[in-house]
């Protein structure tokens, strides 16, 4: 799930879709408008998933996706090799989910964990 904003509503540390992947806005610069044309903005930001950075050049009237990010709770209920089965603590649905490489903490049977989702994507925090 997505809503359309302008480019000027963007906030640093906020979310965008580039390529219809999730990113979240590392830096904003815009450029002053000039005699025949208006405000161009460059925004750079990192993909939620791959990790890889990506950017868009716009007028900051262009109107981009903003995807909507759900932070969420889970308990870590089995671990089998890079593989964690988490149940969710709000709805009690059980999933699996591929630990991603740059996931930092230790994951224990039993501990609570975060996780995100966004576009139909998961990812642990």
């Amino acid at each position: 799930m997505w809503e359309m904003k302008e480019i000027r509503e963007l906030k640093i540390g906020r979310y965008v879709n580039i390529d219809e992947s999730p990113c979240k806005i590392i830096s904003i610069s815009t450029s002053k408008p000039g005699k025949h044309g208006s405000a161009k903005a460059c925004i750079e930001a990192t993909d939620l998933f791959t990790g890889s950075k990506k950017s868009i050049n716009a007028p900051v009237s262009t109107k981009v996706q903003v995807p909507q990010i759900d932070k969420r709770k889970g308990q870590v209920l089995s671990i089998q090799g890079n593989e964690v089965q988490i149940m969710d603590l709000e709805t009690f649905e059980t999933f699996s989910m591929a630990i991603n490489a740059d996931h930092e903490c230790v994951l224990e049977d039993g501990g609570e964990i975060m996780y995100i989702v966004a576009m139909g994507r998961q990812k642990l925090m």
